[in-house]
C-alpha cells in the first residue's frame, strides 16, 4: 500500500505522508527540518526579559485581573 502523496504548505513540492515523519502533516521532511532549527534558536535570544518590559507585562496583567474582578464579582444595582 503506497503512502499517500501530500503537497508542502511552504514549499509546494509533493512529499510522501509516511507514518513516523516528524513535524506536521502537511511540510515536506525538509521544510520541517528547517522550522525546528530556526525554532530551536530562537527561543534563546528571544526568551529574555527587560526590567522595563518585566515592569510593564506585571502592569498590564494586574489590570486584566482588575478588569475580571470588577467584571465577575460587581453588584448590579
Amino acid at each position: 500500500m503506497p503512502f499517500p502523496i501530500k503537497i508542502c504548505a511552504i514549499c509546494k513540492e509533493e512529499f510522501e505522508l509516511k507514518p513516523d515523519k516528524p513535524g506536521f502533516a502537511n511540510r515536506c521532511p525538509q521544510c520541517t527540518e528547517e522550522s525546528i532549527a530556526s525554532e530551536s534558536a530562537g527561543p534563546a535570544t528571544s526568551g529574555r526579559m527587560t526590567a522595563e518590559e518585566r515592569k510593564t507585562a506585571k502592569e498590564a496583567n494586574e489590570a486584566r485581573r482588575q478588569a475580571m474582578r470588577n467584571l465577575l464579582y460587581r453588584k448590579d444595582t
